[in-house]
Protein backbone atom coordinates (compact mmCIF):
# COMPACT_ATOMS: atom_id res chain seq x y z
CA UNK A 1 0.00 0.00 0.00
CA UNK A 2 2.86 2.61 -1.14
CA UNK A 3 1.83 2.98 -4.44
CA UNK A 4 -1.58 4.93 -4.97
CA UNK A 5 -1.70 5.42 -8.88
CA UNK A 6 -3.08 1.88 -9.80
CA UNK A 7 -5.69 2.58 -7.65
CA UNK A 8 -6.77 5.88 -8.16
CA UNK A 9 -5.65 5.42 -12.04
CA UNK A 10 -9.04 6.83 -13.99
CA UNK A 11 -11.54 7.52 -10.48
CA UNK A 12 -12.38 10.66 -11.93
CA UNK A 13 -14.56 9.10 -14.61
CA UNK A 14 -15.76 6.59 -12.11
CA UNK A 15 -16.88 9.41 -9.41
CA UNK A 16 -18.54 11.04 -11.96
CA UNK A 17 -20.84 8.26 -13.42
CA UNK A 18 -21.48 7.39 -9.52
CA UNK A 19 -22.58 10.56 -8.65
CA UNK A 20 -24.55 11.67 -11.50
CA UNK A 21 -26.67 8.34 -11.09
CA UNK A 22 -26.55 9.17 -6.92
CA UNK A 23 -28.41 12.23 -7.28
CA UNK A 24 -30.79 11.44 -10.11
CA UNK A 25 -32.23 9.35 -6.70
CA UNK A 26 -33.91 12.28 -5.01
CA UNK A 27 -33.54 11.54 -1.66
CA UNK A 28 -35.59 14.47 0.24
CA UNK A 29 -34.65 14.18 3.85
CA UNK A 30 -37.45 12.64 5.65
CA UNK A 31 -39.25 11.42 2.89
CA UNK A 32 -39.44 7.74 1.51
CA UNK A 33 -37.47 8.74 -1.34
CA UNK A 34 -34.22 8.64 0.93
CA UNK A 35 -34.87 4.69 -0.09
CA UNK A 36 -33.73 5.74 -3.63
CA UNK A 37 -30.50 6.45 -3.00
CA UNK A 38 -30.41 3.90 -0.75
CA UNK A 39 -30.99 1.48 -3.23
CA UNK A 40 -28.90 3.20 -5.56
CA UNK A 41 -25.65 3.20 -3.31
CA UNK A 42 -26.68 -0.88 -3.07
CA UNK A 43 -27.51 -1.56 -6.75
CA UNK A 44 -23.77 -0.02 -7.54
CA UNK A 45 -22.18 -2.10 -5.43
CA UNK A 46 -23.68 -5.27 -5.80
CA UNK A 47 -23.02 -4.89 -9.29
CA UNK A 48 -19.07 -5.50 -8.97
CA UNK A 49 -17.44 -8.86 -9.14
CA UNK A 50 -16.44 -8.75 -4.72
CA UNK A 51 -19.47 -8.10 -3.86
CA UNK A 52 -21.47 -10.57 -6.04
CA UNK A 53 -18.74 -13.03 -4.71
CA UNK A 54 -18.94 -11.33 -0.88
CA UNK A 55 -22.92 -10.74 -0.97
CA UNK A 56 -22.97 -10.61 2.97
CA UNK A 57 -20.41 -7.43 2.95
CA UNK A 58 -23.02 -5.49 1.35
CA UNK A 59 -26.79 -4.39 2.76
CA UNK A 60 -28.60 -2.54 4.91
CA UNK A 61 -29.52 -1.99 8.81
CA UNK A 62 -32.91 -0.78 9.20
CA UNK A 63 -34.00 2.41 11.59
CA UNK A 64 -35.75 0.72 14.06
CA UNK A 65 -39.59 2.32 13.87
CA UNK A 66 -39.00 4.27 10.84
CA UNK A 67 -41.90 5.72 9.11
CA UNK A 68 -40.51 5.26 5.80
CA UNK A 69 -39.08 1.96 6.21
CA UNK A 70 -35.33 3.48 5.40
CA UNK A 71 -32.19 2.02 7.11
CA UNK A 72 -28.49 2.81 6.83
CA UNK A 73 -26.91 1.09 3.56
CA UNK A 74 -23.47 -0.40 4.37
CA UNK A 75 -20.31 -2.36 2.10
CA UNK A 76 -17.63 -3.57 3.36
CA UNK A 77 -14.03 -5.22 1.89
CA UNK A 78 -12.04 -6.94 3.92
CA UNK A 79 -8.12 -7.67 3.69
CA UNK A 80 -5.90 -9.02 6.23
CA UNK A 81 -6.23 -8.19 9.75
CA UNK A 82 -8.48 -6.30 12.67
CA UNK A 83 -8.13 -2.80 12.24
CA UNK A 84 -10.51 -1.08 10.21
CA UNK A 85 -11.18 2.72 8.78
CA UNK A 86 -14.79 3.38 8.45
CA UNK A 87 -16.07 5.85 5.37
CA UNK A 88 -19.71 7.58 6.00
CA UNK A 89 -21.59 10.41 4.25
CA UNK A 90 -25.38 10.83 4.11
CA UNK A 91 -27.95 10.34 1.54
CA UNK A 92 -30.14 12.38 2.06
CA UNK A 93 -30.46 16.15 0.65
CA UNK A 94 -32.57 19.43 1.56
CA UNK A 95 -35.34 20.44 -0.33
CA UNK A 96 -35.59 22.00 -3.92
CA UNK A 97 -37.92 24.92 -2.54
CA UNK A 98 -35.10 27.87 -3.56
CA UNK A 99 -34.47 26.81 -7.14
CA UNK A 100 -38.35 27.71 -8.31
CA UNK A 101 -38.85 27.23 -11.69
CA UNK A 102 -35.26 25.53 -12.18
CA UNK A 103 -36.58 22.36 -10.13
CA UNK A 104 -36.92 19.68 -12.89
CA UNK A 105 -32.86 20.25 -13.57
CA UNK A 106 -32.25 20.61 -9.76
CA UNK A 107 -30.36 16.91 -10.43
CA UNK A 108 -29.49 17.25 -13.56
CA UNK A 109 -25.84 18.86 -13.14
CA UNK A 110 -25.00 19.75 -16.80
CA UNK A 111 -28.77 21.20 -17.78
CA UNK A 112 -28.58 23.14 -14.52
CA UNK A 113 -25.03 24.78 -15.48
CA UNK A 114 -27.00 25.79 -18.62
CA UNK A 115 -29.99 27.67 -17.33
CA UNK A 116 -27.85 29.07 -15.02
CA UNK A 117 -24.95 30.17 -17.24
CA UNK A 118 -28.37 32.14 -19.32
CA UNK A 119 -29.23 33.60 -15.57
CA UNK A 120 -26.02 34.65 -14.58
CA UNK A 121 -26.51 38.48 -15.01
CA UNK A 122 -29.00 37.93 -11.64
CA UNK A 123 -26.32 35.84 -10.29
CA UNK A 124 -23.92 37.11 -7.27
CA UNK A 125 -20.91 38.08 -8.37
CA UNK A 126 -18.74 35.13 -6.69
CA UNK A 127 -21.50 32.35 -8.46
CA UNK A 128 -20.84 34.52 -11.84
CA UNK A 129 -16.83 33.96 -11.71
CA UNK A 130 -17.90 30.44 -11.05
CA UNK A 131 -19.62 29.59 -13.64
CA UNK A 132 -17.26 31.81 -16.03
CA UNK A 133 -14.50 29.90 -15.04
CA UNK A 134 -15.93 26.10 -15.61
CA UNK A 135 -14.30 24.66 -12.46
CA UNK A 136 -17.55 23.64 -10.45
CA UNK A 137 -20.43 21.03 -10.59
CA UNK A 138 -23.88 22.67 -9.90
CA UNK A 139 -26.70 20.65 -8.46
CA UNK A 140 -28.77 19.81 -5.33
CA UNK A 141 -26.70 17.39 -3.56
CA UNK A 142 -23.46 17.65 -5.71
CA UNK A 143 -21.78 18.93 -3.06
CA UNK A 144 -23.95 18.64 0.45
CA UNK A 145 -22.81 15.75 0.26
CA UNK A 146 -23.28 13.34 -2.57
CA UNK A 147 -19.84 14.35 -4.05
CA UNK A 148 -18.21 12.83 -1.24
CA UNK A 149 -19.93 9.85 -0.94
CA UNK A 150 -19.33 9.37 -4.53
CA UNK A 151 -15.74 9.42 -3.49
CA UNK A 152 -15.72 7.26 -1.22
CA UNK A 153 -17.90 4.40 -2.96
CA UNK A 154 -15.17 4.76 -6.16
CA UNK A 155 -12.43 4.22 -3.83
CA UNK A 156 -13.84 1.11 -1.76
CA UNK A 157 -14.85 -0.31 -5.17
CA UNK A 158 -11.01 0.46 -6.00
CA UNK A 159 -10.00 -1.62 -2.79
CA UNK A 160 -12.10 -4.50 -3.45
CA UNK A 161 -10.44 -5.11 -6.91
CA UNK A 162 -6.92 -4.69 -5.41
CA UNK A 163 -7.95 -7.68 -3.02
CA UNK A 164 -9.33 -9.80 -5.00
CA UNK A 165 -6.11 -9.88 -7.01
CA UNK A 166 -3.97 -9.99 -3.28
CA UNK A 167 -6.16 -10.17 0.28
CA UNK A 168 -2.53 -9.23 2.00
CA UNK A 169 -2.69 -5.60 -0.18
CA UNK A 170 -5.27 -4.01 2.33
CA UNK A 171 -3.74 -4.69 5.92
CA UNK A 172 -7.50 -4.52 7.24
CA UNK A 173 -10.89 -3.73 6.40
CA UNK A 174 -12.99 -0.66 4.97
CA UNK A 175 -16.48 0.09 5.71
CA UNK A 176 -18.54 2.73 3.69
CA UNK A 177 -21.76 3.77 5.80
CA UNK A 178 -24.69 5.53 3.35
CA UNK A 179 -26.68 6.98 5.74
CA UNK A 180 -30.26 9.05 5.42
CA UNK A 181 -31.40 11.64 7.79
CA UNK A 182 -28.73 13.77 8.76
CA UNK A 183 -30.08 16.63 7.66
CA UNK A 184 -33.30 16.14 10.14
CA UNK A 185 -32.45 13.93 13.08
CA UNK A 186 -29.78 12.05 12.12
CA UNK A 187 -31.64 8.71 12.30
CA UNK A 188 -29.45 6.97 9.51
CA UNK A 189 -26.54 7.53 11.96
CA UNK A 190 -27.61 6.64 15.39
CA UNK A 191 -28.96 3.30 13.37
CA UNK A 192 -25.25 2.77 11.80
CA UNK A 193 -23.50 2.75 15.32
CA UNK A 194 -25.41 -0.20 15.85
CA UNK A 195 -24.60 -2.27 12.90
CA UNK A 196 -20.81 -1.02 13.83
CA UNK A 197 -21.23 -2.09 17.23
CA UNK A 198 -22.36 -6.06 15.53
CA UNK A 199 -19.65 -5.93 13.38
CA UNK A 200 -17.22 -5.06 16.11
CA UNK A 201 -17.97 -8.49 17.68
CA UNK A 202 -18.91 -10.44 14.67
CA UNK A 203 -16.17 -10.10 12.75
CA UNK A 204 -13.29 -8.83 15.68
CA UNK A 205 -13.02 -5.15 14.27
CA UNK A 206 -10.43 -2.64 15.85
CA UNK A 207 -12.07 0.67 14.58
CA UNK A 208 -9.07 3.14 13.82
CA UNK A 209 -10.56 5.80 12.39
CA UNK A 210 -13.81 7.08 10.85
CA UNK A 211 -13.39 9.35 7.72
CA UNK A 212 -16.39 11.52 6.79
CA UNK A 213 -16.63 13.98 3.25
CA UNK A 214 -18.66 16.33 3.87
CA UNK A 215 -17.90 19.52 1.39
CA UNK A 216 -15.61 21.77 3.49
CA UNK A 217 -15.72 25.23 3.38
CA UNK A 218 -13.09 27.87 3.38
CA UNK A 219 -11.89 31.31 5.04
CA UNK A 220 -9.10 31.65 2.18
CA UNK A 221 -9.41 30.30 -0.83
CA UNK A 222 -5.44 29.29 -1.35
CA UNK A 223 -6.10 27.02 1.62
CA UNK A 224 -8.22 23.76 1.93
CA UNK A 225 -9.39 22.64 5.44
CA UNK A 226 -9.21 19.13 7.66
CA UNK A 227 -11.72 18.94 10.71
CA UNK A 228 -10.40 16.88 13.35
CA UNK A 229 -13.64 16.49 15.18
CA UNK A 230 -17.32 17.93 14.69
CA UNK A 231 -19.39 20.57 16.58
CA UNK A 232 -22.14 19.14 18.64
CA UNK A 233 -26.09 20.49 19.06
CA UNK A 234 -28.47 21.23 21.42
CA UNK A 235 -32.22 22.14 21.21
CA UNK A 236 -33.21 24.14 24.16
CA UNK A 237 -37.12 24.78 23.95
CA UNK A 238 -38.84 26.68 26.85
CA UNK A 239 -42.48 26.47 27.85
CA UNK A 240 -43.83 29.66 29.39
CA UNK A 241 -47.45 29.76 31.32
CA UNK A 242 -48.61 33.12 31.99
CA UNK A 243 -52.64 34.03 33.72
CA UNK A 244 -55.43 34.89 31.16
CA UNK A 245 -56.73 38.34 31.62
CA UNK A 246 -58.71 40.67 29.52
CA UNK A 247 -56.67 43.21 27.66
CA UNK A 248 -58.70 45.78 29.54
CA UNK A 249 -57.29 44.36 32.28
CA UNK A 250 -53.49 43.76 31.46
CA UNK A 251 -52.65 44.12 35.40
CA UNK A 252 -54.89 41.10 36.37
CA UNK A 253 -53.10 38.94 34.41
CA UNK A 254 -49.55 37.67 33.01
CA UNK A 255 -48.89 37.70 29.52
CA UNK A 256 -46.53 35.49 28.79
CA UNK A 257 -45.23 36.69 25.58
CA UNK A 258 -43.75 39.28 27.50
CA UNK A 259 -41.51 37.08 29.52
CA UNK A 260 -40.97 35.28 25.97
CA UNK A 261 -39.40 37.78 24.42
CA UNK A 262 -37.51 39.04 27.32
CA UNK A 263 -35.73 35.55 27.09
CA UNK A 264 -35.32 35.37 23.60
CA UNK A 265 -33.88 38.52 23.63
CA UNK A 266 -31.18 37.18 26.24
CA UNK A 267 -30.61 34.02 24.30
CA UNK A 268 -30.34 35.17 20.49
CA UNK A 269 -26.75 35.35 19.37
CA UNK A 270 -25.38 35.43 22.89
CA UNK A 271 -21.46 34.80 22.64
CA UNK A 272 -21.58 33.78 26.99
CA UNK A 273 -23.59 30.36 25.56
CA UNK A 274 -20.81 29.69 23.10
CA UNK A 275 -17.71 27.35 23.53
CA UNK A 276 -14.28 28.68 22.37
CA UNK A 277 -11.33 26.06 22.66
CA UNK A 278 -8.00 27.73 20.73
CA UNK A 279 -8.98 30.31 18.34
CA UNK A 280 -12.03 27.79 17.51
CA UNK A 281 -15.44 29.43 18.93
CA UNK A 282 -19.01 27.92 18.21
CA UNK A 283 -21.46 30.01 16.30
CA UNK A 284 -23.70 31.96 18.97
CA UNK A 285 -27.28 30.15 19.44
CA UNK A 286 -30.57 31.53 17.01
CA UNK A 287 -33.85 30.74 17.89
CA UNK A 288 -35.75 28.26 15.44
CA UNK A 289 -39.25 27.88 16.69
CA UNK A 290 -41.52 30.50 18.65
CA UNK A 291 -45.34 30.64 18.92
CA UNK A 292 -47.87 30.85 21.22
CA UNK A 293 -50.71 28.56 22.08
CA UNK A 294 -53.90 30.08 21.00
CA UNK A 295 -55.87 28.28 18.59
CA UNK A 296 -58.01 30.86 17.26
CA UNK A 297 -58.02 35.16 18.19
CA UNK A 298 -60.16 36.53 21.21
CA UNK A 299 -59.01 39.42 23.21
CA UNK A 300 -57.60 37.99 26.18
CA UNK A 301 -53.54 37.20 26.64
CA UNK A 302 -52.23 33.87 25.16
CA UNK A 303 -52.12 31.12 28.19
CA UNK A 304 -48.49 29.82 26.71
CA UNK A 305 -45.57 30.66 24.85
CA UNK A 306 -43.32 27.71 23.21
CA UNK A 307 -40.10 28.00 21.73
CA UNK A 308 -36.71 26.55 21.09
CA UNK A 309 -33.44 27.34 20.28
CA UNK A 310 -29.91 26.20 18.94
CA UNK A 311 -26.97 25.60 20.88
CA UNK A 312 -23.46 24.58 19.48
CA UNK A 313 -20.94 22.92 21.81
CA UNK A 314 -17.31 22.47 21.25
CA UNK A 315 -17.09 21.11 24.61
CA UNK A 316 -19.60 21.63 26.88
CA UNK A 317 -22.60 18.67 27.74
CA UNK A 318 -26.48 19.15 28.82
CA UNK A 319 -26.42 19.62 31.94
CA UNK A 320 -24.03 22.80 31.74
CA UNK A 321 -26.06 24.13 29.19
CA UNK A 322 -29.17 23.80 31.08
CA UNK A 323 -27.63 25.24 34.22
CA UNK A 324 -27.28 28.14 31.91
CA UNK A 325 -30.37 28.28 30.60
CA UNK A 326 -32.16 28.22 33.87
CA UNK A 327 -29.77 31.59 34.86
CA UNK A 328 -31.34 33.33 32.03
CA UNK A 329 -34.77 32.04 32.47
CA UNK A 330 -34.38 33.55 36.27
CA UNK A 331 -32.80 36.26 35.49
CA UNK A 332 -35.25 37.14 32.64
CA UNK A 333 -38.52 36.25 35.43
CA UNK A 334 -37.03 38.92 37.53
CA UNK A 335 -36.55 41.17 35.18
CA UNK A 336 -40.66 41.22 33.54
CA UNK A 337 -41.64 41.08 36.99
CA UNK A 338 -40.22 44.68 38.43
CA UNK A 339 -40.81 46.05 34.80
CA UNK A 340 -44.31 44.97 35.46
CA UNK A 341 -44.26 46.35 38.84
CA UNK A 342 -42.86 49.65 38.09
CA UNK A 343 -45.41 49.98 34.81
CA UNK A 344 -48.13 49.29 37.19
CA UNK A 345 -47.51 51.45 40.07
CA UNK A 346 -46.99 54.48 37.00
CA UNK A 347 -50.63 53.25 35.41
CA UNK A 348 -52.17 53.57 39.45
CA UNK A 349 -50.75 56.73 39.86
CA UNK A 350 -51.72 58.41 36.99
CA UNK A 351 -55.68 57.35 37.48
CA UNK A 352 -55.90 58.13 40.92
CA UNK A 353 -56.03 54.83 42.36
CA UNK A 354 -54.27 52.72 45.32
CA UNK A 355 -50.84 51.48 45.43
CA UNK A 356 -51.24 47.78 45.11
CA UNK A 357 -48.34 45.08 44.98
CA UNK A 358 -48.80 42.57 41.82
CA UNK A 359 -48.85 38.48 42.74
CA UNK A 360 -46.39 37.39 40.43
CA UNK A 361 -43.38 35.61 41.77
CA UNK A 362 -40.34 34.22 39.68
CA UNK A 363 -41.01 30.05 39.06
CA UNK A 364 -38.90 28.48 37.15
CA UNK A 365 -38.64 24.49 36.87
CA UNK A 366 -37.15 22.02 34.20
CA UNK A 367 -39.97 19.23 32.92
CA UNK A 368 -38.70 16.52 35.51
CA UNK A 369 -39.84 19.16 38.27
CA UNK A 370 -42.97 20.02 36.51
CA UNK A 371 -43.64 15.91 35.82
CA UNK A 372 -42.92 15.31 39.50
CA UNK A 373 -45.38 17.87 40.53
CA UNK A 374 -48.24 15.54 38.75
CA UNK A 375 -47.36 12.65 39.86
CA UNK A 376 -47.30 13.58 43.56
CA UNK A 377 -50.51 14.94 43.37
CA UNK A 378 -52.07 12.69 40.98
CA UNK A 379 -50.02 9.35 41.60
CA UNK A 380 -51.03 6.27 39.57
CA UNK A 381 -53.71 7.82 37.17
CA UNK A 382 -51.48 10.85 35.89
CA UNK A 383 -48.78 7.87 35.21
CA UNK A 384 -51.12 5.80 33.47
CA UNK A 385 -53.07 8.92 31.39
CA UNK A 386 -49.55 9.91 30.66
CA UNK A 387 -48.44 6.79 28.69
CA UNK A 388 -51.37 6.41 27.02
CA UNK A 389 -50.65 10.34 26.12
CA UNK A 390 -46.99 8.83 25.04
CA UNK A 391 -48.84 5.94 23.09
CA UNK A 392 -50.54 8.52 21.35
CA UNK A 393 -47.94 10.68 20.21
CA UNK A 394 -45.94 7.75 19.13
CA UNK A 395 -49.21 6.90 16.44
CA UNK A 396 -49.28 10.22 15.48
CA UNK A 397 -45.55 10.82 14.79
CA UNK A 398 -45.52 7.50 12.61
CA UNK A 399 -48.22 8.59 10.35
CA UNK A 400 -45.94 12.11 9.81
CA UNK A 401 -49.34 13.89 11.51
CA UNK A 402 -47.23 15.65 13.47
CA UNK A 403 -43.79 16.69 14.21
CA UNK A 404 -40.99 16.06 17.24
CA UNK A 405 -41.74 19.58 18.17
CA UNK A 406 -45.42 19.69 18.32
CA UNK A 407 -44.92 15.96 20.24
CA UNK A 408 -42.90 17.75 23.04
CA UNK A 409 -45.17 20.91 23.43
CA UNK A 410 -48.30 18.54 23.32
CA UNK A 411 -46.44 16.41 26.35
CA UNK A 412 -46.07 19.93 28.08
CA UNK A 413 -49.28 20.88 27.98
CA UNK A 414 -50.94 17.64 28.68
CA UNK A 415 -48.76 17.54 32.13
CA UNK A 416 -50.21 20.71 32.57
CA UNK A 417 -53.37 19.29 32.84
CA UNK A 418 -52.56 17.58 36.15
CA UNK A 419 -50.98 21.09 38.02
CA UNK A 420 -53.28 22.34 40.01
CA UNK A 421 -50.49 25.88 41.09
CA UNK A 422 -51.86 28.26 37.87
CA UNK A 423 -49.37 30.70 38.62
CA UNK A 424 -46.80 31.88 36.06
CA UNK A 425 -43.59 29.63 35.39
CA UNK A 426 -41.35 28.80 32.86
CA UNK A 427 -40.78 25.25 32.05
CA UNK A 428 -37.48 24.27 30.29
CA UNK A 429 -36.01 21.27 28.73
CA UNK A 430 -34.52 19.23 25.48
CA UNK A 431 -36.01 18.58 21.92
CA UNK A 432 -34.48 16.46 20.20
CA UNK A 433 -31.93 15.85 18.07
CA UNK A 434 -28.96 15.85 20.23
CA UNK A 435 -25.44 15.73 18.85
CA UNK A 436 -22.33 15.35 20.85
CA UNK A 437 -19.25 17.96 20.43
CA UNK A 438 -16.21 15.19 19.57
CA UNK A 439 -13.14 16.31 19.04
CA UNK A 440 -9.75 14.51 18.70
CA UNK A 441 -8.69 16.53 21.02
CA UNK A 442 -10.23 14.95 23.71
CA UNK A 443 -9.51 11.69 23.03
CA UNK A 444 -6.66 9.99 25.08
CA UNK A 445 -4.16 7.23 23.55
CA UNK A 446 -4.22 8.59 20.13
CA UNK A 447 -2.80 6.39 17.83
CA UNK A 448 0.34 8.12 16.78
CA UNK A 449 -0.85 8.18 13.12
CA UNK A 450 -3.60 9.51 13.72
CA UNK A 451 -2.30 12.07 16.20
CA UNK A 452 -0.26 13.22 13.52
CA UNK A 453 -2.09 12.29 10.25
CA UNK A 454 -3.40 16.13 9.52
CA UNK A 455 -0.03 16.93 9.48
CA UNK A 456 0.99 13.85 7.34
CA UNK A 457 -1.90 15.01 4.93
CA UNK A 458 -0.71 18.25 4.70
CA UNK A 459 2.84 17.70 3.21
CA UNK A 460 1.57 15.33 1.31
CA UNK A 461 -0.85 17.63 -0.68
CA UNK A 462 1.54 20.59 -0.48
CA UNK A 463 4.09 18.31 -2.13
CA UNK A 464 1.43 16.67 -4.07
CA UNK A 465 -0.35 19.42 -5.73
CA UNK A 466 1.00 22.72 -4.38
CA UNK A 467 -1.95 22.55 -1.85
CA UNK A 468 -2.01 23.69 1.54
CA UNK A 469 -4.44 22.53 4.18
CA UNK A 470 -5.44 23.86 7.53
CA UNK A 471 -6.76 22.08 10.53
CA UNK A 472 -9.74 22.87 12.52
CA UNK A 473 -10.77 20.85 15.72
CA UNK A 474 -14.23 21.01 15.02
CA UNK A 475 -16.58 20.71 11.68
CA UNK A 476 -18.99 23.71 12.69
CA UNK A 477 -21.95 22.49 10.12
CA UNK A 478 -23.05 19.74 12.24
CA UNK A 479 -22.59 16.53 11.04
CA UNK A 480 -23.14 12.55 11.86
CA UNK A 481 -19.15 12.15 13.32
CA UNK A 482 -21.02 13.87 16.10
CA UNK A 483 -21.41 10.04 17.14
CA UNK A 484 -17.82 8.49 16.51
CA UNK A 485 -17.38 8.99 20.78
CA UNK A 486 -18.79 10.13 23.32
CA UNK A 487 -17.26 11.09 27.07
CA UNK A 488 -19.35 11.50 30.29
CA UNK A 489 -22.28 9.13 28.62
CA UNK A 490 -24.14 8.11 32.06
CA UNK A 491 -24.25 11.91 33.04
CA UNK A 492 -25.17 12.99 29.57
CA UNK A 493 -28.29 9.98 29.75
CA UNK A 494 -29.14 11.55 32.73
CA UNK A 495 -29.38 14.95 31.90
CA UNK A 496 -31.61 13.35 28.59
CA UNK A 497 -33.69 11.65 30.92
CA UNK A 498 -34.22 14.32 33.43
CA UNK A 499 -34.71 17.16 30.60
CA UNK A 500 -35.89 15.50 27.27
CA UNK A 501 -39.81 14.67 27.60
CA UNK A 502 -39.12 12.56 24.13
CA UNK A 503 -36.07 11.13 25.04
CA UNK A 504 -36.20 6.80 25.40
CA UNK A 505 -39.64 6.26 23.60
CA UNK A 506 -39.87 8.58 20.57
CA UNK A 507 -36.37 9.36 20.66
CA UNK A 508 -32.76 7.53 21.76
CA UNK A 509 -29.44 7.64 21.46
CA UNK A 510 -27.32 4.36 21.27
CA UNK A 511 -24.68 6.09 24.13
CA UNK A 512 -23.45 2.26 25.46
CA UNK A 513 -22.90 1.43 21.31
CA UNK A 514 -21.43 4.84 20.90
CA UNK A 515 -18.57 3.67 23.58
CA UNK A 516 -18.31 0.59 22.49
CA UNK A 517 -17.04 1.87 18.99
CA UNK A 518 -15.57 5.07 20.35
CA UNK A 519 -12.90 6.07 17.46
CA UNK A 520 -11.48 9.40 16.37
CA UNK A 521 -12.42 10.86 13.15
CA UNK A 522 -11.56 13.20 10.32
CA UNK A 523 -13.43 14.76 7.98
CA UNK A 524 -11.68 15.14 4.34
CA UNK A 525 -13.87 16.22 1.48
CA UNK A 526 -13.80 18.62 -1.49
CA UNK A 527 -14.15 22.24 -1.47
CA UNK A 528 -17.48 23.43 -1.97
CA UNK A 529 -19.75 26.72 -1.36
CA UNK A 530 -23.64 27.46 -1.13
CA UNK A 531 -24.61 24.73 0.54
CA UNK A 532 -28.34 24.31 0.34
CA UNK A 533 -28.80 27.11 -2.16
CA UNK A 534 -29.75 27.26 -5.39
CA UNK A 535 -26.00 27.63 -6.45
CA UNK A 536 -24.53 24.98 -4.21
CA UNK A 537 -21.64 24.00 -6.27
CA UNK A 538 -18.53 21.88 -5.44
CA UNK A 539 -15.16 22.41 -7.06
CA UNK A 540 -14.47 19.48 -9.83
CA UNK A 541 -10.43 19.62 -9.49
CA UNK A 542 -11.07 18.37 -5.56
CA UNK A 543 -14.04 16.00 -6.67
CA UNK A 544 -12.30 14.10 -9.04
CA UNK A 545 -8.80 14.54 -8.36
CA UNK A 546 -7.56 16.08 -5.11
CA UNK A 547 -10.20 14.43 -2.43
CA UNK A 548 -9.46 11.12 -4.00
CA UNK A 549 -5.65 11.18 -3.44
CA UNK A 550 -5.96 12.49 0.21
CA UNK A 551 -8.64 10.04 1.32
CA UNK A 552 -6.27 7.11 -0.43
CA UNK A 553 -3.03 8.29 1.53
CA UNK A 554 -4.79 8.73 4.60
CA UNK A 555 -5.42 4.99 4.56
CA UNK A 556 -2.02 4.45 3.26
CA UNK A 557 -0.73 6.44 6.22
CA UNK A 558 -2.94 3.97 9.02
CA UNK A 559 -2.40 0.97 7.62
CA UNK A 560 1.02 0.97 6.54
CA UNK A 561 1.94 2.21 10.18
CA UNK A 562 -0.51 -0.01 11.88
CA UNK A 563 1.25 -3.42 10.27
CA UNK A 564 4.65 -1.77 11.07
CA UNK A 565 3.88 -0.79 14.65
CA UNK A 566 1.72 -4.78 14.79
Amino acid sequence: MTDHEPILDGIGREIQEILYGYIKAESITYSPAEKCAEEYFLQYFRQQPYWQAHPDYAGRYPIPDDPFGRAAAFAMVRGEGPDTVVFVHHCDVVTVEDFKLLKPLAFSPDELEQELLRLRDSLPPPVQSDLDGGGYLFGRGVCDMKGGGSIQMALLNRYSQLVQRDPAALPGTLIVLSVPDEENLSAGMRAAVLLLAEFQEKYGLRYRLMINSEPHQRKDPEKGVFSLGSVGKLMPFVYVRGSLAHVGKVFEGFNPLNLMSEIVRRTELNLDLSDVVGTEAAPPPTWLYLRDRKIKYDVSMPLAVTGCFSILTLNQTPASILRKVRAICEESFDAIVEQMDASCARFLKTTGQPPKTLPWRTNVVDFAALYQEAESKYGQLFRQEYEAEIKRLEQELAQSRITLLECNFSLVDFVYNYIDDLSPRVVFGLIPPYYPNVANLFLNDLDPAVRTLDRTLNEFTKAAFGQEYASEYFYTGISDLSYTSISDSQEIIRSLKRSMPLFGRLYDIPAAAIERISMPCINIGPWGKDFHKLTERVLKQDLYERTPRIIQYALETIFDRRREED
